[in-house]
């Protein structure tokens, strides 16, 4: 059973979290300060952690920078900011994903499970599907046993979207983190790889089982 630290301040949405997440099997911890998380992270060892930015004492990416300084545990932030300088700032304190508010149950759900293979696994899986397996430690692709050969931008894309399967990556989340903020705009680059991809690792590019488009949202990986 893994434990959630979920920090809100926002009551309505910690209890909402915490009947969802309970329904569903994990044990949680809750706080509703910046400070309050800080020492239920100290005193209950948690799996991962679901963390506002916006708290009344410690701004959420303070709070994120303390608890890198011990702790390497999933954060999965969970704001109503929607700029890309307050997503960038939480990532760069060292968050493991970004999702903002409004929020879809089943999408948070799907990114915290995947938070959690990272955190489990070393933030190192191998991932195989029935026609290739995805080893990340080795950053090695191999279909039916036989190495594929990607340029080091399609494994780039492959490794995100394996590290969050079954989550939505948006098309601005792709191109930030492989080419930059410079190309946030640029989801030509993502078709022409995506479709070099399927290429070279679905069965059949034109109906892929793995590497899905999520129309005018971005792809998601299905393991």
């Amino acid at each position: 059973m893994a434990t959630v630290l979920i920090v809100d301040d926002e009551v309505q949405i910690l209890r909402a979290l915490q009947i969802n997440l309970t329904a569903r099997g994990y044990s949680t911890v809750t706080a509703l300060t910046g400070n309050d998380a800080l020492e239920r992270a100290a005193q209950h060892p948690v799996d991962v952690i679901i963390l506002d930015l916006g708290l009344p004492d410690l701004d959420g990416v303070e709070v994120i920078r303390r608890l890198r300084r011990w702790n390497d545990v999933p954060i999965v932030v969970l704001s109503a900011r929607h700029g890309s300088d307050d997503k960038i700032q939480a990532l760069d304190a060292g968050a493991d994903d970004y999702v903002t508010k409004p929020f879809g149950m089943d999408e948070l759900l799907a990114r915290l499970r995947a938070a959690l293979r990272r955190g489990s696994s070393g933030d190192a899986p191998v991932i195989e599907t029935e026609g290739f397996t995805v080893d990340l430690p080795a950053k090695q692709v191999t279909r039916r046993g036989v190495p594929v050969r990607l340029t080091p931008t399609e494994w780039n894309i492959l490794e995100l979207l394996v590290r969050n399967s079954g989550a939505l990556v948006t098309h601005e989340e792709i191109l930030r983190q492989v080419w930059g903020p410079a190309y946030a705009e640029e989801t030509g680059y993502l078709r022409v790889y995506l479709a070099q991809l399927r290429r070279k690792l679905e069965a059949d590019p034109a109906n892929p089982r793995h590497l899905l488009t999520e129309a005018g949202l971005g792809y998601r990986f299905r393991e």
